[in-house]
């Protein structure tokens, strides 16, 4: 029988992956490209390629020493064809395959790749997730409202995970009203584990600062996980060590401590590494044994089964276009803050300085720092999930799209979120230190010294009030800005403007 060609993607570093589960492995021949094509879509951060491209490598030989007969392509090879489509043909000349096997990658832009190449491509459904497409669509059937919460008890009664019979652990399906604790004093946790390179590791960090150290982000230290060993010992270090508190802490903020009592595991899920429904079922495992409260088992278990499943079935269900969404009809170009130009916006500076440095920032950093930041100031929604997807490690455009156009910038016009999430500087200051030592004042309105976050935030009701005036969730909102007295309502649709003016003017801010 002829061979065929087996492709495994940087992002489906799992033994079980459907592809590897339909090949022979006596005739059939993996195939597993660094192409320059997919590093460089976007910027990447050099800690997000170094990561992707040593958990290849490392994967590569799991799979040899399985007695499968794989064919790498290093970046630097010099028969390297720079893109997935090119090595496919490459390798289909070279063995005399025909067809290929490959687990439906997770962006439409790979996907329609390969579904239009000149050799034959059989896509199969990635059967790492806990949610079929299929599911999915059936559940979206007929609804008015796509919202979370209804989908993730779906998942929960589906799976299994903090069921006590038919009704969910703790008589609640979402303790999340006890996971808003502002931050703590200290933090009695070391922050995620880390690993020393190896020579492999060490190999790629020599080829990212060779071929991508233009890109921003900061690639030393390099501490990740890129073996599934690894990754599991990652896992236990935050069960055992971290995950009681994490609950409690998640949404908080501290500009000398990165990490608080998160995991630091999504890019090893995301990469294949770790199983999202293993990593789950540990964490029930932990609040049955007593060892974490159920607010820290059920908030960490929400994020996996219930968002990231949920915002993978909101990208395939709405299709390629949704990237391209901007209901709000927001203009503005990226900042260069957000390539780590100055600002005096302290908040926003940590937030920046972290992302460059870590290719991390947590959902509050991302959604109510940057996010909420863009949002207010107008900034093009297309640009901010190009920035989205550069710059963190975890990011794959089915998680990151639908998180950043369509909860982040309601870019969507409320399929994922009831209402834009933005705020004023008071949310910012009650769940972080980032206020103290700022140059701008938190409590401060109008004049100098006034928080942007305080003037852009009426600016962005204000301009965006027909949209928004009859949604029951703003009411409240609206009817304190009428109440306001008309100059000074007057002063801070001016001082907004004025901000924004000298943002756009490439002023310091």
């Amino acid at each position: 029988m002829v061979s065929r060609l087996v492709l495994v993607l940087g992002d489906q570093l799992s033994e079980g992956l459907s592809a590897l589960r339909a090949a022979d492995k006596d005739r059939d021949i993996v195939v597993i490209a660094e192409v320059m094509e997919e590093t460089t879509y976007v910027t990447h951060h050099p800690k997000k390629i170094a990561l992707v491209l040593a958990a290849m490598r490392q994967f590569a030989k799991r799979l040899t020493q399985a007695g499968w007969d794989v064919r790498y392509s290093q970046l630097d090879d010099t028969q390297n064809a720079g893109s997935i489509v090119g090595e496919l043909l490459r390798r289909s000349e070279e063995t005399g395959a025909s067809d290929v096997l490959v687990t439906e990658p997770g962006e439409w832009r790979l996907i329609n790749k390969l579904k239009h190449a000149p050799i034959k491509v059989y896509i199969l459904p990635d059967e790492r997730f806990i949610a079929s497409h299929q599911m999915f669509e059936t559940w979206a059937e007929g609804r008015k409202q796509l919202r979370m919460e209804y989908f993730y008890r779906e998942m929960r009664r589906k799976t299994g995970l903090l069921m006590e019979g038919d009704k969910p652990a703790g008589e609640k399906w979402n303790f999340d009203h006890d996971n808003r604790k502002p931050a703590p004093d200290d933090v009695a946790f070391d922050g995620p584990l880390r690993f020393e390179p190896d020579e492999t590791v060490q190999e790629v960090l020599s080829l990212v600062a060779a071929r991508f150290g233009e890109h921003f982000g900061t690639l030393t230290p390099f501490w990740f996980a890129t073996t599934r060993e690894q990754s599991l010992e990652a896992l236990d270090h935050f069960i055992s060590k971290a995950l009681a508190k994490f609950g409690d802490y998640q949404d908080a903020m501290l500009s000398q401590n990165r990490f608080l009592y998160h995991a630091i595991i999504s890019a090893y899920i995301n990469i294949g590494l770790l199983d999202p429904l293993e990593v789950c079922e540990r964490v029930a495992e932990a609040y049955d044994n007593g060892d974490v409260p159920i607010n820290a088992a059920e908030g960490f278990i929400r994020q996996i089964i219930g968002w990231r499943e949920y915002m993978r079935g909101i990208y395939f269900l709405e299709g390629p276009e949704y990237t391209g969404r901007n209901a709000l009809g927001h203009k503005r170009d990226l900042p260069a803050l957000f390539w780590g130009a100055k600002t005096d916006m302290r908040c926003l500076s940590k937030a920046v300085e972290q992302t460059q440095q870590e290719a991390y920032a947590h959902h509050i950093q991302r959604l109510m720092i940057t996010g909420n930041f863009a949002l207010l100031a107008g900034i093009d929604p297309a640009r901010v999930h190009e920035w989205y997807l550069a710059v963190y490690m975890d990011a794959f455009e089915w998680v990151e799209a639908p998180n950043t156009v369509g909860m982040s910038q309601f870019a969507d016009g409320g399929i994922i979120a009831s209402k834009p999430y933005v705020s004023s500087g008071a949310y910012i200051n009650r769940m972080s230190d980032y206020c103290k030592g700022c140059a701008y004042k938190v409590s401060q309105k109008t004049g100098e010294g006034a928080c942007p976050f305080n003037l852009l935030y009426w600016h962005f009701l204000d301009r965006h009030r027909d949209r928004f005036k009859d949604n029951a969730r703003m009411g409240n909102m609206y009817r304190t800005w009428d109440r306001m007295d008309g100059d000074k309502r007057e002063t801070v649709l001016s001082e907004a403007q004025g901000f924004l003016d000298r943002l756009e003017a490439g002023e310091t801010v």
